[in-house]
């Protein structure tokens, strides 16, 4: 072992796995990049307390920096040109948790344009997850997986390592433990990184949870760092930052003036953004946030202008701006009024993202990757849309920060408190996502569904069907009745159980006096989810609801 350097024995069943990534000299070089940067890390996670804390005190907004007009009024820098494998990726596949082998082929095989290779929103980050998922990456990089094609011709991984708040408690540096993302980063680049760039097809990465541009600059640090290390040249890695954060959205210029070499976008997705307006101003009555299944998507005014905002500024500096994730899945038969209901509703959603001129977008359901080429490519012409400058958008600080109009509806609350016990519980059953009602629920799902009940519960929000308020107490009568509607599909006792203990945990968060900043935070640091990661391999609750609930 390397000194200053503890890791866990290998999960059982993934020994050989663990042999061929944690070589010596793979240890030698996560300790290095660790060391590092660990102190940065730190400090990053710091500044965002102290952000957060000075809007909390001053009662201010965000706004666009003074102290970094200049580059905003620059007309002239440009991001570099991406590589031709990342200049036409109309549709990608979003939320694929590569320890899924099974799924992580399928997509390999399918027609898409790029994979999400997510070890963040879908992804359950328990120690078998991680090894396992970035074995996968390991093997379809270096074409051993049988029958599947060759990386350079396979759809183009897009590797999500897992955000700033994550920890990896299976390794230790320097009485440390390790950030998450450098974890995953790490061992992506040491096995893959030169592989992928000799194929023409990476590295690539997606970077998660990003709140500002002294964010960026650290990731574009570590990327200098790496390819000075790996042997390979500057620019060789590419990442797209997803804006996921509010105040992230009043600095797209800059994050992609820090990262110019090794820019590949921004995107923009829904929930995990929403969310963050409960994170950063959920106290605050002027922020609260209505039913998000009946007042809140992309054609609210604060949504449209994020993303006519971030396509604008990409699409000004020459960077490609990807949409979000259609979460919606295709019923099995093509002839049922369902189907076609759920095909015109994603058909209608990702026809606005296009008109707002994005230049891809992800889906979930590979049943959905073939019809939503065929609309991207029936409304533009050409591999992307960067020729769509979007002269005509203007946006002010208050156009992002406008709450839409509405209320709280029974059913919404229902529905968020049912995401928010099933995501807790597909976690113990070391899932990071689950199928209900038709759709695939993940963190950014579980996110905005208990920020939104613990913001009502704040607030002492009235129902619009009833005027009751909702309280903790409604709450717990709520899960309640859940729990008598899910108790059925469950296989065994051991299922009962797990469901028991997720509602008691989603209660312990709703109710918390200081908003909780991250659920997947909260829960990869409870003791419960930490010590189900050694208890015996059990059936996710989620195949049974896919079946049931669809």
């Amino acid at each position: 072992m390397i000194v200053g350097m503890e890791l866990c024995p290998s999960p059982l069943g993934l020994e050989k796995e663990c042999a061929t990534l944690f070589t010596t000299d793979s240890l030698h070089f996560l300790h290095e990049l660790i060391s590092t940067f660990d102190e940065e890390v730190d400090e990053i996670l710091q500044l965002r307390v102290s952000k957060k804390a000075q809007l909390d005190l001053t009662g201010d907004l965000p706004s666009f920096l003074e102290s970094t007009r200049h580059i905003r009024r620059d007309p002239d820098w440009k991001v570099l040109p991406v590589p031709s494998r990342l200049q036409k990726r109309h549709v990608d596949i979003g939320d694929l948790a590569p320890c899924d082998t099974e799924h992580f082929i399928k997509a390999l095989l399918s027609p898409a344009q790029g994979i999400q290779v997510d070890f963040d929103d879908g992804n359950c980050p328990t120690y078998y997850n991680q090894i396992k998922g970035i074995y996968n990456v390991f093997k379809a990089v270096h074409n051993l997986f049988p029958n599947v094609p060759h990386v350079s011709q396979a759809p183009v991984l897009m590797l999500r390592p897992r955000a700033w708040n994550m920890v990896e408690h299976n390794m230790m540096v320097e009485g440390k433990e390790a950030p998450g993302p450098l974890f995953d980063f790490g061992l992506l680049m040491f096995h893959c990184g030169k592989a992928l760039f000799e194929h023409k097809s990476g590295p690539f990465f997606y970077l998660s949870k990003v709140e500002g541009y002294m964010e960026a600059r650290l990731w574009n640090k570590i990327f200098v760092w790496t390819q000075q290390k790996l042997g390979l040249p500057l620019g060789s890695i590419k990442a797209t930052v997803l804006i996921e954060n509010v105040l992230a959205a009043f600095e797209m210029e800059e994050i992609l003036y820090e990262l110019q070499e090794h820019s590949a976008g921004l995107n923009c997705g829904i929930w995990d953004y929403s969310a963050s307006f409960v994170n950063k101003f959920g106290h605050r009555p002027a922020f609260l946030l209505p039913d998000r299944h009946k007042y809140v998507n992309m054609e609210k005014h604060f949504l449209r202008s994020y993303m006519d905002l971030l396509v604008k500024t990409c699409h000004r500096r020459g960077a490609l701006a990807t949409g979000g994730m259609a979460a919606l899945l295709l019923p099995e038969d093509p002839l049922s009024d369902t189907y076609r209901r759920v095909l015109a509703s994603v058909t209608r959603l990702k026809l606005l993202e296009i008109t707002a001129g994005v230049d891809g977008f992800m889906v979930y359901d590979l049943n959905l990757v073939e019809p939503m080429q065929k609309l991207f490519k029936g409304h533009t012409e050409g591999d992307n849309q960067l020729d769509q400058l979007r002269n005509d958008v203007t946006v002010f600080p208050e156009d992002l920060l406008s709450m839409p109009s509405g209320g709280v509806t029974l059913n919404g609350l229902k529905y968020n408190i049912a995401v928010g016990v099933l995501f807790i519980n597909a976690w113990l059953s070391g899932k990071g996502h689950f199928f209900y009602k038709g759709q695939v629920e993940d963190s950014a799902t579980a996110e905005i569904s208990r920020s939104q009940v613990w913001q009502w519960v704040r607030h002492q929000t009235r129902l619009e069907d009833d005027g009751r308020v909702v309280s903790r107490q409604l709450v717990t009568d709520l899960i309640k009745e859940l729990i008598m509607d899910l108790s059925p599909h469950c296989g065994s006792n051991m299922d009962v159980q797990r469901l028991h203990t997720a509602a008691n945990m989603f209660q312990e968060v709703i109710a918390k006096r200081h908003f909780p900043d991250f659920i997947t935070t909260y829960l990869n640091q409870d003791h419960t989810f930490l010590s189900s990661q050694n208890a015996e391999p059990m059936q996710a609750l989620d195949k049974d609801l896919r079946r049931s609930k669809l």
